[in-house]
Parts: structure tokens; sequence; C-alpha cells
């Protein structure tokens, strides 16, 4: 039985601190009312390793950014999540952030897992792998494996962000939410990565808004612990994922919607 709806939720990048304050206070204000029924997480990146364009924004960089989820964190008692891209800045994030991401680019990087798992075992806290666009649901075991022969499986979670279909599309296989399961791992729907159209805009990521909500809906039936979802008090000014951002006033609208689907399923 599930007890709560987890919910990752933030700006893609951090932009600045003032946007992060912005958004978190935000969430935490709107969503106050779901308190005994969602676990709260804000997120954000330092830094966007794999943006299309060499000019696009990328982001703070590690120490500003940390400061920043940092403060996050302090004023609005918030647990954060951020992505970390090489092995040797894990440590260093996991004294910060109460979750590690490995970015769905790097999930087979054995480096990388075990290096996350060392600093969320050394600081107590979880470890999420985004699985990668070229991996099955299946092949999420070996990614399991990994963490879990350092970390206990309930500090491992599992990302699915679609699976890459042809060129600048992806597919979300909602079967894969208990295949991911049966390996003893909570399992996050990526709602807004998911419908990214990789490269479909030129030099920017193309993305399906419209269909956010209607997938997120469907895992959640298929049983989904977690949803990941970026937003964005502007999403088409946003400095990255302008295309599948959702706006920040959306955000209570949309919770509510999927504890509906999450309370009929549980």
């Amino acid at each position: 039985m599930r007890e709560k709806l987890e919910f990752f939720i933030g700006p893609c990048v951090l932009e600045s601190e003032g946007l992060a304050l912005e958004i978190a206070g935000k969430i935490k204000e709107e969503l106050a009312v779901f308190e005994h029924d969602i676990t709260l997480n804000f997120k954000g990146s330092f830094d966007k390793a794999n943006r299309s364009s060499i000019d696009s924004y990328r982001g703070p960089g590690i120490n500003s950014g940390l400061k920043i989820l940092e403060r996050v964190k302090k004023e609005f008692s918030l647990p954060t999540i951020t992505d970390f891209h090489e092995s040797c800045q894990a440590d260093e994030v996991a004294s910060v952030v109460d979750n590690l991401q490995v970015p769905a680019f790097l999930s087979r990087q054995t480096d990388m897992i075990a290096a996350g798992a060392l600093a969320c075992k050394k600081y107590g806290r979880r470890l999420n792998v985004k699985k990668g666009q070229f991996l099955s649901p299946h092949d999420s075991r070996h990614i399991v494996k990994k963490a879990s022969s350092i970390l206990d499986k309930n500090k491992i979670m599992i990302t699915e962000r679609g699976t890459s279909f042809g060129y600048n599309n992806l597919i979300v296989d909602m079967a894969s939410f208990q295949i991911i399961k049966s390996f003893g791992v909570k399992v996050v729907h990526d709602a807004t990565h998911c419908v990214q159209m990789p490269g479909g805009a030129g030099d920017i990521t193309g993305g399906k808004r419209e269909q956010i909500l209607t997938l997120a809906k469907a895992a959640i039936a298929a049983g989904a612990d977690a949803i990941f979802m970026e937003v964005h008090p502007n999403p088409d000014k946003a400095l990255s994922d302008s295309t599948t951002s959702l706006p920040l006033s959306r955000v209570a609208e949309i919770v509510e919607i999927l504890l509906k689907y999450f309370r009929v399923e549980r």
C-alpha cells in the first residue's frame, strides 16, 4: 500500500536564487493543503551538462547552485534533489541535498552509480537514477544491482523518463513501472521530460506540453510512486526546457488531479 504520493517539483535549471526562492515559496504555500497526502521535494539543477547547443545556459555551477539549494531547504523546510555529472561531485552534493540524481545519459556509468550510492550511504541520502532513453525497463535491474551493492534498496529510486522512439521522440511504456518496481525499488514518473522531442526544435529540445497531465495520470494508475515535474512562472521564457515546463500557476491543480488517481489506485 502506498501511503503518500511523492513529488519532485521545481525549475529545470537554477536560473537565479530569487527565482528558486519564488518557486519554492509558491509550491510550499499552495500545496500545504495536501501535506497529509504528499511528500514534497524541491528540484533544480546547478548545471545542465547535456544542452543541445554550446550557447545554451547551463546553470550557476556547483558552488552557487548548492548554496541556493541549501537556502531553499533552510527557509522552506523542503527536501531537495539535484543531479551530479561527475563521480567526484557526489560527496560534495550529498553533503547538502537530500536526494542525489544520476542523469539519464549517465545511467550506465558504473562509477557514477557507485559514487552516488557511497555518498548517499555516508550522509543518509537517497539515490535517484534516471533510466536512460536507450534502456529497456528490464535493463534497470543492472542499475539496481550496482546501487544496492552499496546502498539499501529503500534508498534507491529509478525514474522512467521515456524511451527513444525513432528520431526526436520519446515513448513511455506504462508496463515499465511494474517491471522496475519488481526489482524492489521505488519508481518515479518524469512527467515533463518524457514529453520532450530531443533536438526537435533545432538547437533546443522540443516538447508536447499538452500531453503531460494525460501521461502522468496513466503513470499513477500504472503504479508510479512519485512524480517529477518542472515548473516555471513563465515557461516560454525558461532558460532550459521551455517547451515542456509547466506553468507554476497550475501546480496545485495538477497535484489535486493526480491525487484523485492515486487514491483510487491505493
